[in-house]
């Protein structure tokens, strides 16, 4: 197994240096926090590299030749079980606190949760949680046997709730917390009902024009012998022909591109431009920062405050955050914090956080409230991201009703041109 040299302090800031053996760094960096001890340096000893890292899944050497990731057809349209939604895992966790509020003892109350409707979570769920604290194991270790169903942030707040003797008011911000990111995907959910809807009608009308009111037309056009179309006319004319023969295609290039595009984000590099694209857009950009930066903070510091240390909360949110640019960032930004620097230095060598966001994390240092700073930060850019978001609708609405009445004019336009042009040749 590889060998780490180390720097850590202990409690009472008394420096220690020795050898300790990790899988990787991060297993070594862990060993020493369960220890006791605060790393300052950990670097790999002479002759001993640590094992090359597992491919992950999206990378390109990941399910290369495995029988069990199938073909690439079959690995991109598999069907897993869906992890449960941010409000249903509110709920669970809601209710479990209650129960333990009311006095009962865990197993008890999670056998009372077994018999609780809870959506999204089936009471399979609560059942196998309490065997397997039945048996002896801790609720956050049984849960991370259901890694499926409670995400890494869950398993562990609850392992900082147990060793702080505070179960049962974890579970409550836990609830808390999912209830947050809840609310805020709903409201971007809601602010883009409006415009899907107007595009989804606009495209409705411009479809059943061109295949079932233009041919009628047509009809109308074909009999008038000699009659010279206007150029936009001719234009509509071809392109209604052309949907009406060839209509077939649009799905099949659509499932093409559809497949094309999954391939592309699933490798490493497709995922990554495709953030990093995401981050630039027009509008949008600004509000997935807002949305990608307030659940950072939102997330980091409910970890902080429930007691779980810096560079695992670190790792927690990294694998949370769902934007790849934003996970390497943070990443990077633990490295740095594993050699002992400041949590705002690191993360302002990346250059993708705001200046805001540092500013308020020094502060948070100074005072010694970094969750404290954390969460005003996430309430910041949640308030910004509200703002935003009404502002993209605001600006989105007009755009599209515009766009759908140039489509809509043309058509009209078009139509009406060769009537004129009929009148004319009828004067004539």
């Amino acid at each position: 197994m590889p060998q780490f040299a180390y720097k850590a302090r202990r409690r009472s800031g008394e420096l220690v240096e020795n050898v300790i053996d990790g899988a990787d760094r991060a297993a070594a960096v862990s060993q020493l926090q369960r220890l006791g001890l605060i790393p300052v340096k950990v670097e790999p000893t002479k002759g001993s590299a640590p094992p090359a890292a597992k491919p992950k899944p999206g990378s390109p050497a990941f399910g290369a030749g495995s029988s069990e990731t199938g073909s690439g057809l079959a690995r991109l349209f598999r069907r897993r079980r869906p992890r449960p939604k941010l409000q249903e895992l509110a709920t669970f966790t809601q209710q479990l606190a209650n129960l333990l509020k009311a006095g009962m003892p865990l197993t008890m109350a999670l056998q009372s949760m077994t018999s609780i409707t809870s959506r999204g979570i089936p009471s399979e769920v609560a059942r196998q949680l309490r065997q397997d604290v039945t048996e002896g194991r801790s609720l956050s270790d049984a849960m991370s046997k259901q890694s499926e169903v409670f995400p890494p942030i869950v398993i562990n707040m609850v392992r900082a709730g147990e060793q702080s003797g505070a179960l049962e008011e974890v579970l409550r911000r836990q609830s808390a917390h999912f209830e947050r990111f809840a609310e805020v995907q709903a409201k971007f959910k809601s602010a883009m009902i409006y415009p899907l809807v107007v595009c989804a009608v606009g495209v409705a009308l411009v479809v059943f024009f061109m295949a079932v009111m233009l041919p009628k037309f047509m009809t109308l056009f074909e009999s008038i012998p000699g009659l010279e179309l206007p150029a936009t006319t001719q234009l509509l004319i071809r392109s209604s022909r052309f949907l009406t023969t060839w209509w077939w295609l649009f799905p099949i290039l659509g499932a093409v591109v559809v497949v094309l595009f999954r391939r592309y984000r699933a490798s490493k590099d497709g995922r990554r431009s495709i953030d990093r694209l995401a981050l630039r857009l027009p509008i949008f950009g600004a509000v997935i920062k807002l949305n990608l930066f307030g659940q950072f903070a939102r997330t980091l510091g409910t970890l902080l405050r429930n007691g779980v240390p810096v560079l695992q909360a670190l790792r927690i949110t990294e694998q949370i955050v769902p934007n790849v640019v934003v996970a390497e960032a943070v990443a990077k930004a633990r490295d740095g914090v594993t050699d002992g620097k400041t949590l705002a230095q690191p993360l302002a060598r990346s250059g993708l956080f705001p200046q805001l966001m540092l500013d308020l994390l020094k502060i948070g240092e100074e005072t010694g409230d970094i969750p404290g700073a954390l969460e005003n930060v996430a309430e910041t850019y949640e308030r910004d991201l509200n703002l935003a978001l009404r502002a993209m609708t605001n600006l989105i609405e007009p755009l599209m009703i515009v766009g759908i009445a140039i489509i809509v004019g043309f058509l009209l336009m078009s139509v009406m041109s060769a009537m004129f042009a009929i009148t004319q040749s009828i004067q004539r």
